[in-house]
């Protein structure tokens, strides 16, 4: 007989969807329960319905969680007894993690590596997929081996056929580096240390050097210090370090962190970018340059870069943002130890399994809001501003082609007032006006009477600027999409969203991103939408990462007006 629980918070659907009451006293411990192992799909204002997909359910496994921590937290919350079907995909998903496992070959031959499987049963059903028959060689009657250089194709193609592989087979210690982290900046003296979560982060990715540990991703908000992280990492294995880069911003920040928190000098750390190419025991390269090639039928010009050096530990900043020819590169080079720091690891291209499977599962995820709690991140308010359209915009906002409306929607004039207002009203504060298209962005850049930064700002004034912003000599910058990504701007703390890239849920963190750095007084994250286009439609989706981890926007509707 069905048991009824009224009072508790969730419902688990027979098609393995999950309704959250966010009106509900459980609900924050809900939240944090469920963000564990599903995904959030859908957040209107009283119920939010996650997800549990095999991904999920997989990166679960790899941090340690358990078929019965799942069910046991599940049937505590439900208000009704979770559907059998449900109770078996998970058990049979969660099961299916380390049932193929590579460890280091019986013979000790380094060229090739061995696969092992539970049972005989698993056995034969995984070597019989046809995406894995080229790649695997039988030695015996039960051993079955692959080479070393297929390790990552061999796990992302088991992946795509629903075997996640646990990897065992060890890592090349790379070029010794004597790497010690300061306990105080090199420039101005002061005292700093390793935070305990991001100690417990890269304790969780290292695994005390166990062949378990040594690759996967850490996820943790901007500002919450994953370059630290990094370093931490760094400090522990002592090896030569290869570090990838959004941009040449990046790259410049990582070199100054470096040089500030540890014991490296300037000749030890080399930078990789199209005005330098240095390769030094530490390496800080953009995503950008090693995907340059003269032409689309020619190869990667700088892609040796992994391959030309004995790097023991590889850095993937911004991990969501890995453009898809360094997956090829990063399959090459399933030997060396790998770090992703991201604050989601949302893919828009929905490549997150080529991540799991070629950088490694996610280790540590920590909420945004228990940072928030512990002032370790600057508590936020978000609010989403609903403009209208003036009567002719609305005409030819119906009547354009659906890709057009977009655009239309956000470059409505009527988003000026509003944003003139926000700046008034922070007209003490440090703001951030982002935005996506170019004009917009110009246009607001003069009647603000402020700087603009857009990619096409030469790299010596974006650094005079930042830099005038960090004295307070500037408090208004107009920024465009480069300020997605590390920025160090530590005292912003109002950034107002004008349009953004569509549905992009990795996009609002990174933005909500530049204004975390703790502070007194908290920071707002103004978003900027035209109400009842397919602009509001997309901003719903694009906060959908945020409820996640806790956020509320509050909703200002001067279009219903």
């Amino acid at each position: 007989m069905m048991q009824v629980r009224p009072d508790n918070p969730i419902i688990v659907q027979g098609d393995g969807k999950v309704i959250l009451e966010t009106r509900h006293g459980r609900y924050e411990s809900a939240r944090d329960f469920l963000a564990r192992f599903a995904e959030l799909e859908a957040s209107p204002a009283h119920l939010h319905t996650y997800r549990i997909s095999p991904l999920s359910l997989w990166n679960a496994a790899s941090a340690g969680m358990t078929t019965d921590e799942i069910l046991g937290g599940l049937g505590s919350l439900s208000k009704f007894d979770i559907p059998p079907d449900v109770t078996r995909t998970i058990e049979e998903t969660i099961e299916r993690y380390g049932l193929v496992k590579l460890v280091p070959h019986a013979g000790g031959d380094r060229h090739l590596i061995q696969v092992t499987f539970s049972t005989a049963y698993v056995a034969k059903l995984v070597t019989h997929e046809p995406q894995l028959q080229d790649l695997l060689q039988r030695e015996g009657r039960d051993t079955w081996c692959i080479e070393a250089g297929y390790r990552g194709i061999f796990k992302q193609r088991a992946l795509q056929a629903g075997w996640p592989v646990e990897d065992l087979a060890g890592f090349q210690p790379g070029a010794f580096l004597d790497f010690e982290l300061r306990d105080r900046t090199r420039m101005e003296g002061e005292p700093f240390q390793v935070r305990d979560y991001q100690w417990s982060a890269v304790h969780r990715w290292y695994q005390e050097g166990r062949p378990s540990g040594g690759h996967g991703v850490v996820v943790l908000p901007c500002g919450a210090g994953k370059t630290l992280v990094a370093m931490a990492a760094m400090s522990v294995l002592k090896t030569h370090t290869l570090i990838l880069a959004t941009n040449t911003q990046a790259v410049l920040q990582w070199e100054r962190e470096l040089l500030e928190r540890s014991s490296l000098t300037r000749d030890q750390i080399g930078t990789y970018t199209g005005d330098r190419k240095e390769v030094r025991p530490v390496t800080i390269a953009t995503y950008q340059i090693l995907t340059w090639r003269a032409s689309r039928g020619d190869d990667f010009a700088h892609l040796h870069i992994f391959r030309d050096h004995d790097w023991g530990l590889l850095v993937y900043d911004e991990v969501h943002l890995l453009p898809a020819p360094v997956f090829g590169a990063t399959a090459d080079l399933q030997g060396r130890r790998r770090l992703g720091l991201t604050a989601t690891l949302v893919r828009e291209d929905g490549r997150e399994a080529d991540v799991f499977s070629l950088v490694g599962p996610k280790r540590f995820d920590l909420p945004w809001q228990d940072l928030e709690r512990s002032g370790w991140i600057a508590e936020a308010r978000c609010w989403e501003i609903r403009v209208p359209f003036d009567n002719g915009d609305s005409v030819r906002y119906e009547r354009a082609e659906e890709g057009e409306k977009y655009r239309l929607a956000a470059l409505n004039p009527n988003k000026t007032p509003i944003i003139r207002e926000l700046v008034r009203r922070h007209a003490d504060d440090n703001v951030l006006v982002i935005g996506t298209y170019l004009e917009q962005l110009h246009e607001l850049a003069r009647l603000l009477s402020a700087p603009l930064i857009t990619g096409k700002t030469p790299q010596g004034a974006r650094e005079d600027l930042y830099a005038r912003f960090r004295d307070g000599e500037v408090k208004l910058i107009v920024v465009s999409k480069v300020a997605n990504f590390s920025i160090d701007l530590p005292d912003a703390n109002v950034a107002i969203q004008v349009s953004g890239s569509f549905g992009s849920r990795q996009e609002e963190a990174q933005r909500l991103g530049r204004i975390l750095r703790p502070k007194n007084g908290g920071a707002d994250f103004y978003s900027i939408v035209t109400g009842g286009t397919k602009e509001q439609e997309f901003a719903h989706k694009r906060q959908l990462f945020l409820t996640e981890q806790g956020y509320r926007y509050h909703i200002d509707d001067r279009a219903a007006g």
